[in-house]
């Protein structure tokens, strides 16, 4: 989708990121400094020889690796001198991660076999290589530390339990992986112990700390900070998490069906604990036995994809209540690893209880900060309590189709407060391409799709006509279409077998392939679901051959601006290559053609999508 116009109100981005000095030039004693709203480099803090660096262990309130005593985590600091030569108090900006000491070789070999049937047992997986154990390090990450020290932060990070020089065993969304961070954060402030070696008594304070704490990190050491919040901990005042993933059973189920990452086939929790591994040797077997064949065998059940107690002990969804810390997300729109409605949906829910809130968006993939000024403001507000009036702007940013990141464009919230859903109905004819337009169909019509999971998404999207997928399109557009929020499915559907995939793209037609198009050029956003989940996420009702039910489900969230002289294109299929198992080819759905639409956000409502549908609404 090219030359698209940028609609929304322009962002005066220039008065955060110009105009501003490198360095500050301070007389007396160092100290921070502050121009407008965000913390500058001091020359006294940019010198990194002088810098102080050491590490620790942080003793926390759990023992996860089953030893009979509380865990203790591997901690490094770096702060400048003058925390030490002049009594000066910093806040911290802090990162954890499980993967500082390296993960397993990125193999299929160890991830599952998608090549499975529903509902029925999976085949066995192979085992993992061991991830070398590194020994002690001083040093855990230089991450975050060359853009905070020299504003007058400290910069602190630690090692997940069970990985590294961290004790415990990795449990990939357990609860010990929200209790660790809080451990740091609470030596930080003084209610918890720190070491200066892993078994030994001498300890450590962090008496040069103010007490303030803010996280971030991108995927999972993204997620982490959010894990931390939920623990309402004294003194996290700000987190900004980039992609996380705040749902494992979101992050490898969709609405019952067995899911996966974009671009890791095959993976699921036990997949990823085997990934991320890489903790003392001694405790290893026994995390293994009780952990990874144990609880996650036991739980995460990839025959029904049902949601479960395992899954719910993992969902940070429903552990918010007690999250305090002003959160500034950024995801991307075309993330199909972590999927965007990860960060939208948490984001929606922290607003509703009153926690000060922003997004950034861009149309990109996985991974992506925000602009550091921004992020800059945000910290410079929350850990040194600057008056920068950033909780008083736009609550959204999205950087439009032909910008850059560093500019994106801001609106007062996400989804586009203008934004209305607006239903559009199928016609008959999706073997080739029926029509999508505004005025329900009345034809009585049945339209049948035949599973074929090695036919991929993009290849159905191409056809002008395939037995294996059915679609739906509007007229070309006489003008843009702006789409923000989550578009919603409801279908009416029968299927020949007790248990079927089913998959739904929203497409741009035509399709177009490609080096110099861009990811979403084609793509507008897409959703999964288990049909036999169609009442209820915790039991899966097998289909009655030959009998029709209604489904409803969500699209995943998305902001995109659809260009004139395209087709927005509603597809549905059943297995997806990329994304679903895999199971024989040959089952069938039938779909009533009657009883399907599509609930679209466009901002401008119906009105907008008459405009720009012309003559072809009906």
């Amino acid at each position: 989708m090219s030359n698209r116009p940028a609609l929304g109100r322009a962002l005066p981005f220039a008065a955060l990121c110009l105009g501003l000095p490198l360095r500050a030039e301070v007389s007396g004693p160092a100290g921070p400094v502050f121009v407008d709203g965000q913390a500058q480099v001091v020359p006294a803090f940019e010198d990194k020889k002088a810098w102080i660096r050491h590490s620790l262990w942080v003793e926390a309130d759990f023992d996860s690796d089953g030893d009979g005593r509380h865990d203790r985590l591997h901690v490094d600091v770096t702060r400048p001198q003058q925390t030490d030569t002049e009594g000066l108090k910093v806040p911290v900006v802090y990162e954890t991660s499980p993967y500082f000491a390296g993960t397993a070789p990125d193999s299929r070999d160890y991830f599952w076999n998608p090549d499975q049937e529903l509902g029925q047992p999976a085949p066995k997986r192979g085992s993992a290589p061991s991830i070398p154990y590194r020994g002690p390090r001083a040093r855990i990450s230089d991450s975050q530390v060359e853009q905070w020290v020299p504003r007058g932060f400290a910069v602190v990070h630690s090692e997940s339990p069970g990985t590294g020089d961290s004790q415990g065993c990795p449990t990939v969304g357990g609860m010990n992986e929200a209790l660790a961070p809080k451990a740091v954060i609470d030596w930080l402030n003084g209610r918890a112990k720190g070491y200066t070696t892993l078994d030994g008594k001498d300890e450590v304070v962090a008496s040069w700390c103010t007490g303030k704490v803010g996280m971030t990190g991108t995927s999972y050491n993204g997620t982490l900070p959010l894990a931390a919040a939920t623990t309402g901990v004294a003194g996290l005042e700000a987190i900004i998490p980039v992609s996380p993933n705040t749902s494992y059973y979101h992050y490898y189920r969709s609405n019952g069906l067995v899911r996966h990452p974009g671009g890791y086939m095959g993976e699921d929790v036990d997949v990823l604990y085997d990934f991320i591994h890489s903790g003392p040797m001694d405790r290893r077997s026994w995390c293994d036995q009780n952990v990874r064949d144990g609880e996650m065998a036991n739980g995460q059940d990839r025959a029904s994809g049902d949601y479960n107690a395992f899954w719910k002990s993992r969902d940070y969804w429903n552990q918010l209540g007690s999250v305090k810390a002003a959160t500034l997300f950024a995801h991307g729109l075309n993330d199909w690893n972590v999927m965007p409605s990860h960060s939208v949906h948490v984001y929606e829910a922290l607003k509703a209880q009153g926690v000060p809130t922003a997004i950034y968006l861009h149309q990109g993939g996985h991974g992506g900060e925000p602009p550091f000024a921004l992020m800059n403001r945000w910290f410079t507000r929350y850990l040194y309590g600057v008056e920068n009036g950033v909780e008083k702007g736009p609550r959204a940013w999205v950087v439009r189709e032909d910008a850059k990141r560093s500019a994106p464009t801001s609106y007062l919230d996400y989804p586009n407060p203008d934004a209305e859903p607006v239903t559009l109905f199928a016609k008959y004819g999706g073997a080739k391409v029926g029509k999508l337009g505004l005025v329900p169909s009345n034809t009585k019509g049945h339209e049948k799709l035949v599973d074929d999971a090695a036919q991929s998404g993009a290849v159905l999207a191409q056809a002008a006509e395939s037995k294996n997928r059915l679609l739906y399109a509007g007229p070309e557009l006489k003008e843009p279409l702006h789409v923000s929020g989550t578009a919603r499915v409801t279908l009416r559907l029968a299927s020949s077998k007790p248990a079927a995939n089913l998959s739904v793209w929203l497409v741009s037609l035509p399709w177009e392939e490609g080096p110099k198009v861009k990811t979403n050029s084609n793509l507008i956003t897409r959703g999964w679901m288990d049909p036999q989940n169609r009442d209820s996420l915790e039991k899966s009702e097998p289909l009655v051959p030959g009998t029709f039910y209604d489904v409803s489900f969500d699209l995943e969230p998305d902001d995109q601006i659809v260009a004139a002289g395209e087709r927005i294109g509603l597809m549905v299929f059943s297995s997806d290559h990329d994304f679903t198992l895999w199971p024989d080819p040959g089952t069938e759905l039938t779909l009533d053609v009657d009883h399907t639409s599509l609930q679209l956000p466009v901002v401008g409502g119906a009105k907008a999508v008459k405009r720009a549908f012309g003559d072809g609404a009906r």
